[in-house]
């Protein structure tokens, strides 16, 4: 009975503690002190019941009760009809309670919302907007970059336009170039002859006793005819190599009428033509002047300028350098024919060279003056050059002078120009000495560069006339002579 009792209390302290998790907060003391009561009297009563038993008295920690408290007693029906409303009514009122903030909630959470969604539609318009508004610029960018598309083929077509005139007008003015360097030249030489036609005729007046000398016939004169030049092929013709091109034609001979100084004064005086102009010195003609030389071992005619005056005499003038009237960036025919003015700039031709250099032994004399008035010289015991197979190949003998050695360098080259390149560089000197010479790799000396006005000048490259160990390669002269003259005491 014992164990009983105890199992019946201890099922109730269970029943009790497991159903006080449903009761609201607003009724927990009234039910507290209900609960009390109720177990205080089901105590007593108990007790009084139990006379002469063993009774248990379990002190267990107050329970919040929260909810129904079922115990295994009778009660009044309407005490606890009464009470069961009681909580079903708390319990609704707390649901309510719950469901009105649930309400409150949503509504500020719709009110929230709506504003996102107002938000929301204002980001789409203006997305929608934006879009648009990118749609025009891109369209706008592709019309400028189509209308700057235009814009450059139209450059292009008319940059196309102005290089096709520039060339035009280039083409043209080469064209007028050469005829008026043909004009000149014809100028001269008809200039010559009147010098020379007015010298007979006071040679004439003189002497009317003399009887004319007979007419002897001459070899044909071989006319130098320039080169044509082709633009199709884009290709720097021989006539083309230089801006300011002087197409010269070999100055013709004057087979019945001798230079100006080979007028004889007596009848004991040879007309020439001479070998050389030391034999016209010898026969007695000592002006210096043009005068008509046949080389032997050839019928070639040719008119040079013999210096009678510079000390012993007898010098032919194969290149002189005065004034910068002439341009001398040629091609390579046009320096084996030769060009300029007989009595002012002018070369010789290498072919001419050739052929009075190898009848005999000649030496070579360069006298150069600079802009302060300073004279040197440069004299070469031997000089002569090859034939044309070996490109007019340069050989020197002995230097002596004051002006210091800038032509042994050049000694055993070949000659170049900037259509025929024999050099040993690995480009072409005469393109970056702007002239023809026996370049090496490029010069020591460069004669036939180009003459600048007042010595040192400012160029891209070493292209003036310059002796280098004379004021060097920066300082472009002011006159230059080379000479030649038979050496019998020198040999090859």
């Amino acid at each position: 009975r014992i164990m009983m009792t105890t199992r019946f209390i201890c099922l109730m302290l269970v029943t009790v503690v497991g159903v006080t998790t449903s009761e609201t907060q607003e009724l927990e003391g009234n039910d507290n002190e209900k609960a009390q009561e109720f177990i205080y009297l089901n105590r007593y009563k108990r007790s009084s019941d139990t006379q002469d038993k063993c009774t248990y008295t379990f002190i267990v920690p107050q329970q919040r009760v929260t909810g129904a408290i079922c115990v295994n007693s009778k009660e009044p029906e309407v005490l606890l009809e009464n009470r069961v409303n009681k909580q079903e009514l708390q319990l609704l009122n707390n649901e309510l309670l719950k469901q009105k903030r649930q309400i409150e909630t949503l509504q500020q959470l719709v009110e929230v919302d709506g504003g996102i969604v107002n938000e929301v539609k204002l980001l789409r318009k203006e997305s929608r907007n934006m879009n648009s508004r990118v749609t025009q610029l891109y369209m706008q960018l592709l019309h400028e970059i189509i209308r700057k598309r235009d814009n450059a083929l139209e450059l292009s077509q008319l940059e196309n336009k102005i290089l096709n005139q520039t060339a035009d007008m280039l083409q043209l003015a080469n064209k007028y170039k050469d005829l008026e360097h043909k004009y000149q030249h014809l100028m001269s030489i008809a200039n010559n002859q009147t010098i020379v036609i007015a010298q007979l005729e006071e040679h004439c007046q003189r002497m009317p006793s003399i009887k004319p000398l007979p007419q002897t016939p001459q070899p044909p004169i071989k006319v130098y005819q320039p080169p044509t030049y082709n633009r199709i092929n884009n290709q720097i013709s021989t006539n083309e190599i230089q801006s300011d091109q002087n197409l010269k034609v070999l100055p013709p001979t004057l087979p019945t009428m001798p230079a100006v100084t080979s007028i004889p004064t007596s009848t004991d005086k040879p007309s020439g033509p001479w070998r050389d102009c030391l034999q016209a010195l010898e026969d007695g003609h000592d002006t210096s002047s043009i005068y008509l030389v046949k080389p032997e071992n050839t019928n070639q005619l040719m008119q040079v300028w013999c210096d009678q005056r510079h000390d012993p005499g007898g010098w032919t003038v194969i290149q002189r350098r005065l004034d910068g009237s002439v341009n001398f960036f040629r091609n390579w025919e046009t320096y084996k024919q030769g060009f300029g003015n007989i009595d002012g700039e002018y070369w010789l031709g290498l072919e001419n060279i050739y052929w009075l250099t190898n009848q005999g032994n000649y030496k070579l004399l360069i006298t150069m003056e600079d802009w302060s008035g300073r004279k040197v010289f440069a004299e070469y015991a031997s000089f002569r050059l090859e034939p044309e197979s070996e490109y007019y190949k340069l050989r020197l003998g002995r230097y002596n002078g004051n002006a210091g050695d800038s032509f042994t360098w050049h000694n055993g080259k070949q000659f170049t120009t900037l259509d025929r390149d024999h050099d040993v560089y690995t480009g072409n000197c005469a393109h970056y000495q702007k002239g023809g010479w026996w370049y090496n790799a490029c010069a020591h000396s460069n004669l036939n560069g180009v003459w600048y006005r007042g010595g040192h000048y400012r160029s891209r490259y070493q292209d003036g006339v310059y002796w280098a160990e004379f004021r060097g390669g920066s300082y472009s002269l002011k006159k230059v002579v080379m000479m030649i003259r038979p050496n019998p005491n020198t040999f090859h």
